[in-house]
């Protein structure tokens, strides 16, 4: 990863730093956005944009990682709430993307990672508003996969399960929470955000030059095995 150029959108917390944290030990070149702009350039992906300030002219891979975590049982899901899902977790992928994509047809070996949720596959009560939005997602990878594989860009996705999160910290709140999670997962733990960076790191790399179009399931199991 040595002087590649990086854009990380979310780069100021959880899988995003923990994903900036190994790209900068790795020598890539970052470029980091966040809502809040705390340690990063502003970038609100729920607003329409056309461009974004500040970025390289060749980009060599782009990281979405916005998400939301509004768990409802689906009576009580405004249509409302699912379009917010889908600005956070959907369209503003598709902003950056858009904005991106001129730069990553520069590169000679362009990677985007976008993130799911076992959601998607695994039926679970109580997620309709982000399982819909991550299965738009998932549909996304599937086909820039497609459509950029001529230009030598990859697209893939992450599958996480719960991840220890500031995002997730309302489900994991206290003692008996995190042990209730853990035993939910074959592996008998939840997701770290350096377990997620870990395979984004993967995902960019050349180690999977041969990957595109693909949803990693990194979920502890729970995706697969009872």
């Amino acid at each position: 990863m040595q002087g590649k150029n990086i854009v990380i959108i979310g780069g100021n917390s959880g899988i995003g730093k923990a994903t900036a944290d190994l790209l900068r030990e790795a020598g890539a070149q970052l470029f980091l956005y966040s809502k809040s702009g705390e340690g990063t350039t502003a970038l609100d992906t729920g607003k329409d944009f056309e461009e974004i300030p500040g970025l390289p002219d060749v980009i060599d891979g782009v990281v979405y990682c916005p998400g939301t975590i509004n768990l409802k049982p689906f009576h009580r899901i405004s249509t409302q709430d699912f379009r917010n899902e889908m600005e956070v977790n959907f369209f503003g992928a598709v902003r950056v993307l858009q904005a991106c994509l001129k730069g990553l047809k520069k590169s000679t070996s362009a990677s985007v990672v976008l993130y799911s949720t076992v959601a998607v596959q695994t039926g679970m009560g109580f997620h309709a508003g982000i399982a819909s939005a991550k299965g738009a997602i998932e549909g996304l990878t599937r086909s820039l996969a497609a459509e950029w594989a001529p230009s030598k860009i990859r697209v893939n996705a992450i599958a996480p399960s719960l991840t220890e999160t500031r995002l997730a910290s309302a489900l994991l709140s206290s003692p008996e929470k995190k042990e209730a999670s853990d035993k939910r997962h074959p592996l008998g733990r939840i997701g770290t955000s350096e377990d997620i960076a870990e395979a984004t790191v993967f995902l960019l790399s050349p180690k999977s030059s041969w990957m595109t179009g693909q949803i990693l399931h990194l979920d502890g199991g729970m995706s697969n095995l009872k």
